[in-house]
């Protein structure tokens, strides 16, 4: 079968396309046939490591958390059938063979069925982001661990960066889950995307007080902030956090060190909180995972520019493209077709 691999450290010039045996899956995992694969900044921050050259856990890695298949064998004691679509996520966490070739084998629960409605697009375009995203949403004081409708009626939720990934991600579940959700955008195009999301409001901070705005359209202040940039946005969000207010922080977009004054936030009772799908609790994961399957389900996470999730497609030869596509930047979902 044919795969995108490394065996060191470095750019995306390490990335060749190989020949690998295709696996074959143990008692409790399935072998999938990868359709798509989806590409996030961590796949690309963990072939470059610390620098080029480093040693790597495995002798071979296959990139890639994310993706989306048909199951095409399936090992003893499983409940997962050759032929059903499933998406899949951390398929290269802590293990050496991602999405970026033509068949995977994982554990069972990680591959998760989608229904037919949905597309096998939208499936490698979940994973890390939408998992992500469910995390942040599910921190605050008086909320369920896991999403469903209405859970979280009543609330405003603030998304930084509303056209990213994640961000897409956080405004489509919140709306689903019954929130008010504002978004901050830095240009037109991405205030398009955001309200293709279903953000009800969106908050260009390049041409308005953010936080005057934002203070406008939520009085009160907001509940949960998803935060994508917390260096360059601390002081935003905390001039527009309502007490009990969660922060949730997934990447340092604009840079790594991050002051907040103590006696200020004390008489707020915010929570600050750093979330990496990797290491967050195992239960964590699972209920993120059935939120997302009960959310796609209903119609309500969707990808493409309709949905405000640009889908931009290589095929599998050009994954170095692909993750360069991530790092610089791209507006979107990068997918790599595995089958082109």
């Amino acid at each position: 079968m044919r795969a995108i691999a490394y065996t060191r450290s470095g750019g995306p010039e390490v990335l060749e396309l190989v020949e690998r045996p295709v696996p074959e899956p143990g008692p409790g995992e399935v072998r999938v046939r990868v359709y798509y694969s989806g590409v996030n900044p961590t796949d690309w921050k963990a072939r470059e490591a610390a620098g080029p050259g480093r040693p790597l856990k495995f002798a071979s890695v296959v990139p890639n958390q994310d993706g989306s298949g048909v199951v095409d064998k399936a090992g003893s004691g499983t409940s997962l059938e050759p032929g059903q679509r499933v998406w899949l996520w951390e398929a290269a966490w802590q293990r050496a063979d991602g999405t970026a070739q033509e068949y995977v084998v994982l554990p069972e629960r990680q591959a998760v069925p989608l229904p037919d409605q949905a597309g096998l697009t939208l499936g490698a375009s979940l994973g890390i982001p939408a998992m992500t995203a469910h995390r942040c949403l599910t921190l605050g004081d008086g909320v369920p661990d896991r999403l469903t409708p209405g859970a979280l009626e009543g609330r405003t939720v603030l998304v930084q960066g509303g056209a990213g990934a994640v961000g897409n991600a956080a405004i489509q579940l919140a709306r689903w889950a019954g929130a008010r959700v504002i978004t901050t955008v830095s240009s037109t195009p991405k205030a398009r995307l955001a309200s293709a999301a279903g953000a009800h409001e969106t908050v260009n901070y390049r041409e308005h007080d953010a936080a005057a705005l934002i203070r406008t359209l939520a009085p009160d202040g907001v509940d949960t902030v998803v935060e994508v940039a917390p260096a360059a946005n601390a002081q935003l969000d905390r001039a527009v956090i309502a007490r009990h207010a969660t922060v949730a922080i997934y990447a340092n977009d604009g840079g790594d060190e991050l002051a907040l004054p103590a006696r200020e936030l004390l008489s707020s009772n915010s929570r600050w909180q750093f979330v990496l799908v990797y290491t967050m609790p195992d239960a964590a994961k699972l209920a993120a995972v059935a939120a997302i399957r009960a959310a796609v389900a209903d119609g309500a996470l969707q990808a493409g520019e309709h949905a405000g999730l640009p889908l931009h497609v290589f095929p599998l030869a050009a994954t170095s493209d692909a993750h360069e596509a991530v790092r610089e930047g791209t507006v979107g979902k990068v997918l790599v077709d595995v089958s082109a």
